[in-house]
Protein backbone atom coordinates (compact mmCIF):
# COMPACT_ATOMS: atom_id res chain seq x y z
CA UNK A 1 0.00 0.00 0.00
CA UNK A 2 1.14 2.85 -0.79
CA UNK A 3 0.53 5.30 2.17
CA UNK A 4 1.21 8.58 1.19
CA UNK A 5 -1.30 7.99 -1.68
CA UNK A 6 -4.06 6.48 0.48
CA UNK A 7 -4.25 9.63 2.64
CA UNK A 8 -4.34 11.77 -0.10
CA UNK A 9 -7.22 9.50 -1.49
CA UNK A 10 -9.06 9.49 1.86
CA UNK A 11 -7.90 12.91 3.47
CA UNK A 12 -11.27 14.58 2.39
CA UNK A 13 -13.47 11.96 4.11
CA UNK A 14 -11.60 12.18 7.02
CA UNK A 15 -11.85 16.15 7.41
CA UNK A 16 -15.72 15.80 7.06
CA UNK A 17 -16.57 12.89 9.54
CA UNK A 18 -14.54 14.80 11.94
CA UNK A 19 -16.43 17.95 11.37
CA UNK A 20 -19.86 16.44 11.44
CA UNK A 21 -19.03 14.13 14.39
CA UNK A 22 -17.83 16.75 16.36
CA UNK A 23 -20.35 19.30 15.61
CA UNK A 24 -22.53 20.23 18.73
CA UNK A 25 -25.85 21.40 16.81
CA UNK A 26 -28.23 18.35 15.79
CA UNK A 27 -27.25 17.29 12.42
CA UNK A 28 -30.11 16.97 9.58
CA UNK A 29 -31.34 14.23 8.12
CA UNK A 30 -28.89 13.93 5.06
CA UNK A 31 -26.09 15.42 7.61
CA UNK A 32 -27.01 11.88 9.80
CA UNK A 33 -26.60 9.66 7.08
CA UNK A 34 -23.33 11.32 5.76
CA UNK A 35 -21.95 10.37 8.96
CA UNK A 36 -23.26 7.00 9.31
CA UNK A 37 -21.40 6.07 5.56
CA UNK A 38 -18.38 8.11 6.50
CA UNK A 39 -18.17 6.35 9.80
CA UNK A 40 -18.26 2.61 7.86
CA UNK A 41 -15.84 4.19 5.53
CA UNK A 42 -13.58 5.27 8.15
CA UNK A 43 -14.00 1.80 9.77
CA UNK A 44 -13.07 0.15 6.54
CA UNK A 45 -10.01 2.32 5.68
CA UNK A 46 -8.37 1.67 9.61
CA UNK A 47 -8.86 -2.06 9.32
CA UNK A 48 -7.38 -1.79 5.65
CA UNK A 49 -4.17 0.51 7.24
CA UNK A 50 -3.98 -2.01 10.22
CA UNK A 51 -3.56 -5.04 7.76
CA UNK A 52 -1.08 -3.68 5.16
CA UNK A 53 0.90 -0.80 6.44
CA UNK A 54 -0.09 -0.25 10.38
CA UNK A 55 1.82 3.50 10.55
CA UNK A 56 1.46 4.53 14.38
CA UNK A 57 0.26 7.89 13.93
CA UNK A 58 -2.29 7.23 11.00
CA UNK A 59 -4.08 4.28 13.06
CA UNK A 60 -4.06 6.60 15.97
CA UNK A 61 -5.99 9.55 14.11
CA UNK A 62 -8.43 7.19 12.50
CA UNK A 63 -8.91 5.26 15.65
CA UNK A 64 -10.07 8.35 17.12
CA UNK A 65 -12.05 9.19 14.36
CA UNK A 66 -13.98 6.12 14.44
CA UNK A 67 -14.64 6.49 18.48
CA UNK A 68 -15.51 9.89 17.96
CA UNK A 69 -17.83 9.50 15.26
CA UNK A 70 -19.28 6.43 16.83
CA UNK A 71 -20.06 8.97 20.21
CA UNK A 72 -21.94 11.02 17.57
CA UNK A 73 -24.06 7.99 16.48
CA UNK A 74 -24.98 6.31 19.80
CA UNK A 75 -24.64 8.92 22.60
CA UNK A 76 -22.90 8.36 25.96
CA UNK A 77 -24.15 5.77 27.91
CA UNK A 78 -26.47 7.73 30.60
CA UNK A 79 -25.82 6.37 34.45
CA UNK A 80 -28.71 4.84 36.05
CA UNK A 81 -28.98 3.13 39.62
CA UNK A 82 -30.76 0.71 37.43
CA UNK A 83 -27.48 0.41 36.12
CA UNK A 84 -26.05 0.17 39.43
CA UNK A 85 -28.60 -2.30 40.52
CA UNK A 86 -28.13 -4.60 38.15
CA UNK A 87 -24.15 -4.56 38.81
CA UNK A 88 -24.63 -5.81 42.26
CA UNK A 89 -27.87 -8.40 42.21
CA UNK A 90 -26.57 -9.85 39.09
CA UNK A 91 -23.04 -8.93 36.84
CA UNK A 92 -20.55 -9.27 40.07
CA UNK A 93 -22.21 -12.16 42.06
CA UNK A 94 -22.66 -13.74 38.46
CA UNK A 95 -18.98 -12.92 37.89
CA UNK A 96 -17.95 -14.78 40.71
CA UNK A 97 -20.09 -17.45 41.00
CA UNK A 98 -18.39 -18.65 37.09
CA UNK A 99 -14.75 -18.09 38.60
CA UNK A 100 -15.67 -19.80 41.72
CA UNK A 101 -13.83 -23.47 40.76
CA UNK A 102 -10.98 -20.99 40.60
CA UNK A 103 -10.81 -18.80 43.96
CA UNK A 104 -12.04 -21.81 46.01
CA UNK A 105 -9.22 -23.59 44.85
CA UNK A 106 -6.79 -20.91 45.92
CA UNK A 107 -8.31 -20.00 49.03
CA UNK A 108 -7.72 -24.44 49.99
CA UNK A 109 -4.13 -23.96 48.46
CA UNK A 110 -3.70 -21.02 50.20
CA UNK A 111 -5.21 -22.72 53.76
CA UNK A 112 -3.54 -25.94 53.55
CA UNK A 113 -0.01 -24.36 53.09
CA UNK A 114 -0.69 -21.61 55.97
CA UNK A 115 -1.93 -24.38 57.88
CA UNK A 116 1.37 -27.11 57.09
CA UNK A 117 3.37 -23.80 58.23
CA UNK A 118 1.50 -23.80 61.54
CA UNK A 119 1.87 -26.67 62.49
CA UNK A 120 5.72 -26.69 61.31
CA UNK A 121 6.58 -23.53 63.31
CA UNK A 122 4.77 -24.66 66.76
CA UNK A 123 5.84 -27.53 66.94
CA UNK A 124 9.50 -27.14 67.34
CA UNK A 125 10.80 -23.56 68.84
CA UNK A 126 14.03 -23.74 67.28
CA UNK A 127 12.06 -23.14 64.04
CA UNK A 128 10.45 -20.05 65.71
CA UNK A 129 14.13 -19.08 66.95
CA UNK A 130 15.17 -19.12 63.20
CA UNK A 131 12.51 -16.52 62.29
CA UNK A 132 11.98 -14.07 65.52
CA UNK A 133 15.07 -13.97 68.95
CA UNK A 134 13.34 -15.31 72.38
CA UNK A 135 12.65 -11.44 73.01
CA UNK A 136 10.81 -10.61 69.72
CA UNK A 137 8.32 -14.10 70.16
CA UNK A 138 8.09 -12.82 74.07
CA UNK A 139 7.13 -9.46 72.70
CA UNK A 140 4.89 -10.66 69.83
CA UNK A 141 2.45 -13.35 71.79
CA UNK A 142 1.94 -11.29 75.18
CA UNK A 143 1.53 -7.30 73.35
CA UNK A 144 2.91 -6.97 69.98
CA UNK A 145 0.61 -8.99 67.70
CA UNK A 146 -2.75 -7.30 70.22
CA UNK A 147 -0.98 -4.20 69.90
CA UNK A 148 -0.90 -4.17 65.76
CA UNK A 149 -4.78 -3.37 66.18
CA UNK A 150 -4.40 -0.33 68.67
CA UNK A 151 -1.61 1.24 67.09
CA UNK A 152 -3.25 3.79 65.31
CA UNK A 153 -6.33 5.69 65.60
CA UNK A 154 -9.70 3.49 64.25
CA UNK A 155 -10.31 5.48 61.33
CA UNK A 156 -6.64 6.21 60.39
CA UNK A 157 -6.40 2.26 60.74
CA UNK A 158 -9.31 1.60 58.36
CA UNK A 159 -8.08 3.36 55.87
CA UNK A 160 -4.59 1.96 56.05
CA UNK A 161 -5.75 -2.08 55.64
CA UNK A 162 -8.45 -1.46 53.53
CA UNK A 163 -6.15 0.48 51.00
CA UNK A 164 -3.56 -2.38 51.84
CA UNK A 165 -5.76 -5.37 51.17
CA UNK A 166 -7.44 -3.78 47.71
CA UNK A 167 -3.48 -3.04 46.76
CA UNK A 168 -2.32 -6.98 47.01
CA UNK A 169 -6.13 -8.09 45.80
CA UNK A 170 -5.49 -5.78 42.23
CA UNK A 171 -1.98 -6.81 42.65
CA UNK A 172 -2.92 -10.37 42.24
CA UNK A 173 -5.71 -9.89 39.72
CA UNK A 174 -3.86 -7.64 37.36
CA UNK A 175 -0.39 -9.70 37.47
CA UNK A 176 -3.05 -13.24 36.65
CA UNK A 177 -2.39 -12.74 33.26
CA UNK A 178 1.26 -13.71 33.83
CA UNK A 179 0.26 -16.47 36.40
CA UNK A 180 3.37 -16.98 38.22
CA UNK A 181 3.38 -13.86 40.05
CA UNK A 182 -0.07 -14.71 41.60
CA UNK A 183 1.50 -17.91 43.14
CA UNK A 184 4.56 -15.30 44.69
CA UNK A 185 2.24 -13.17 46.14
CA UNK A 186 -0.33 -15.71 47.51
CA UNK A 187 2.64 -18.36 48.92
CA UNK A 188 4.61 -14.73 50.64
CA UNK A 189 1.58 -13.95 52.53
CA UNK A 190 0.86 -17.57 53.47
CA UNK A 191 3.86 -17.86 54.66
CA UNK A 192 3.56 -14.70 56.75
CA UNK A 193 0.44 -16.38 58.45
CA UNK A 194 1.95 -19.24 59.04
CA UNK A 195 4.99 -18.17 60.68
CA UNK A 196 3.13 -16.06 63.05
CA UNK A 197 0.82 -18.11 63.82
CA UNK A 198 2.85 -20.89 64.21
CA UNK A 199 4.95 -18.65 66.96
CA UNK A 200 1.50 -17.31 68.70
CA UNK A 201 0.06 -20.74 68.67
CA UNK A 202 3.35 -22.67 69.76
CA UNK A 203 3.89 -20.29 72.53
CA UNK A 204 0.38 -20.23 74.03
CA UNK A 205 -1.46 -17.15 71.93
CA UNK A 206 -3.56 -19.40 70.15
CA UNK A 207 -6.50 -17.73 71.46
CA UNK A 208 -5.31 -14.51 71.12
CA UNK A 209 -4.31 -15.48 67.51
CA UNK A 210 -7.45 -16.73 65.96
CA UNK A 211 -9.12 -14.53 68.19
CA UNK A 212 -7.86 -11.29 66.18
CA UNK A 213 -7.52 -12.89 63.01
CA UNK A 214 -10.67 -14.54 62.77
CA UNK A 215 -13.32 -11.94 62.95
CA UNK A 216 -11.71 -9.58 59.93
CA UNK A 217 -9.83 -12.53 57.97
CA UNK A 218 -12.32 -14.58 56.73
CA UNK A 219 -13.72 -12.23 54.37
CA UNK A 220 -10.40 -10.31 53.93
CA UNK A 221 -9.17 -13.25 52.57
CA UNK A 222 -11.86 -14.65 50.78
CA UNK A 223 -11.98 -11.27 48.68
CA UNK A 224 -8.37 -11.55 47.85
CA UNK A 225 -8.69 -15.29 46.92
CA UNK A 226 -11.58 -14.18 44.69
CA UNK A 227 -8.94 -11.60 43.22
CA UNK A 228 -6.59 -14.28 42.71
CA UNK A 229 -8.79 -16.38 41.79
CA UNK A 230 -9.97 -14.28 38.90
CA UNK A 231 -6.43 -13.10 37.64
CA UNK A 232 -5.54 -16.82 37.16
CA UNK A 233 -8.47 -17.39 35.22
CA UNK A 234 -7.24 -14.45 33.16
CA UNK A 235 -3.71 -16.08 32.38
CA UNK A 236 -6.04 -19.14 31.56
CA UNK A 237 -7.77 -17.38 29.59
CA UNK A 238 -5.08 -16.95 26.55
CA UNK A 239 -3.36 -20.22 27.05
CA UNK A 240 -7.05 -22.18 26.73
CA UNK A 241 -9.41 -19.68 25.01
CA UNK A 242 -11.94 -22.56 23.73
CA UNK A 243 -12.58 -23.87 20.28
CA UNK A 244 -15.12 -20.75 19.79
CA UNK A 245 -12.76 -17.96 20.14
CA UNK A 246 -9.79 -17.02 19.67
CA UNK A 247 -6.59 -15.93 21.96
CA UNK A 248 -7.78 -12.32 22.27
CA UNK A 249 -11.14 -12.48 22.45
CA UNK A 250 -10.85 -15.00 25.33
CA UNK A 251 -8.44 -12.37 27.44
CA UNK A 252 -10.76 -9.53 26.23
CA UNK A 253 -13.81 -11.09 27.83
CA UNK A 254 -11.93 -12.22 30.90
CA UNK A 255 -10.47 -8.94 31.62
CA UNK A 256 -13.43 -7.06 31.39
CA UNK A 257 -15.53 -8.96 33.69
CA UNK A 258 -12.29 -9.12 36.05
CA UNK A 259 -12.16 -5.21 35.64
CA UNK A 260 -16.14 -5.63 37.00
CA UNK A 261 -15.02 -8.21 39.84
CA UNK A 262 -12.62 -5.75 41.23
CA UNK A 263 -15.15 -2.72 41.24
CA UNK A 264 -17.22 -5.49 43.18
CA UNK A 265 -14.40 -6.09 45.83
CA UNK A 266 -14.12 -2.66 47.20
CA UNK A 267 -17.17 -2.16 49.18
CA UNK A 268 -16.17 -6.47 50.43
CA UNK A 269 -13.00 -4.88 51.02
CA UNK A 270 -14.62 -1.92 52.86
CA UNK A 271 -16.33 -3.70 54.95
CA UNK A 272 -13.50 -6.33 56.13
CA UNK A 273 -11.40 -3.26 56.80
CA UNK A 274 -14.29 -1.76 59.25
CA UNK A 275 -14.63 -5.30 61.37
CA UNK A 276 -10.78 -5.25 61.32
CA UNK A 277 -10.64 -2.04 62.89
CA UNK A 278 -13.66 -1.75 64.42
CA UNK A 279 -14.72 -5.00 65.75
CA UNK A 280 -11.24 -6.91 65.79
CA UNK A 281 -9.95 -4.68 68.36
CA UNK A 282 -13.12 -3.91 70.61
CA UNK A 283 -13.84 -5.01 74.04
CA UNK A 284 -16.43 -6.86 72.76
CA UNK A 285 -16.12 -11.07 73.98
CA UNK A 286 -14.52 -12.64 71.57
CA UNK A 287 -16.88 -15.13 70.99
CA UNK A 288 -19.47 -12.18 69.68
CA UNK A 289 -16.31 -10.80 67.23
CA UNK A 290 -15.86 -13.70 65.60
CA UNK A 291 -19.90 -14.39 65.19
CA UNK A 292 -19.54 -10.90 63.64
CA UNK A 293 -16.88 -11.95 61.08
CA UNK A 294 -18.13 -15.52 60.61
CA UNK A 295 -21.88 -14.19 59.80
CA UNK A 296 -20.39 -11.13 57.64
CA UNK A 297 -18.40 -14.15 55.98
CA UNK A 298 -21.09 -16.36 55.20
CA UNK A 299 -23.55 -13.08 54.24
CA UNK A 300 -20.76 -12.57 51.89
CA UNK A 301 -20.60 -16.23 50.59
CA UNK A 302 -24.94 -16.39 50.31
CA UNK A 303 -24.53 -13.77 47.98
CA UNK A 304 -22.25 -14.64 45.59
CA UNK A 305 -23.39 -18.55 45.50
CA UNK A 306 -27.62 -17.52 45.78
CA UNK A 307 -27.45 -14.58 43.54
CA UNK A 308 -24.64 -15.73 40.96
CA UNK A 309 -26.43 -19.13 40.70
CA UNK A 310 -29.87 -17.72 39.96
CA UNK A 311 -28.30 -15.17 37.43
CA UNK A 312 -26.50 -18.13 35.83
CA UNK A 313 -29.18 -20.43 35.35
CA UNK A 314 -31.10 -17.39 33.73
CA UNK A 315 -28.55 -17.24 31.38
CA UNK A 316 -27.41 -13.37 32.48
CA UNK A 317 -24.54 -12.37 31.12
CA UNK A 318 -21.42 -10.97 33.20
CA UNK A 319 -19.76 -8.76 30.26
CA UNK A 320 -20.20 -5.58 29.90
CA UNK A 321 -23.22 -4.15 28.31
CA UNK A 322 -23.22 -4.73 24.22
CA UNK A 323 -22.91 -0.83 23.74
CA UNK A 324 -19.96 -0.76 25.78
CA UNK A 325 -17.97 -3.03 24.24
CA UNK A 326 -15.45 -2.27 21.23
CA UNK A 327 -17.17 -1.89 17.80
CA UNK A 328 -16.69 -4.86 15.02
CA UNK A 329 -16.90 -3.40 11.90
CA UNK A 330 -17.08 -5.90 8.85
CA UNK A 331 -14.40 -4.88 6.37
CA UNK A 332 -15.79 -4.25 2.53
Amino acid sequence: MDLDAYVAEHAGEWRRLDELSSRRRRLSAAESDELVTLYQRTATHLSAVRSRSPDPALVARLSRLVLQARGALTGGPQFSWQMVARFFTTTFPLAAYRAAPWWVGVSLTFSAFSALVIWYVASDPEVAARFFPPEAVDELVNSGFAAYYTEYPAQNFFLRVWTNNAWLAAQCLASGVLILPVFYLLAVNALNVGVVGGVMIGNGGAETFFGLIIPHGLLELTAVFVAAGFGLRIGWAWIAPGPLRTRGQALAETCREGMLVALGLVPVLLISGLIEAFVTPSGLPTAMRIMIGVSAWLGFMGYVFVLGARASQAGESADLDADLREASVPVA
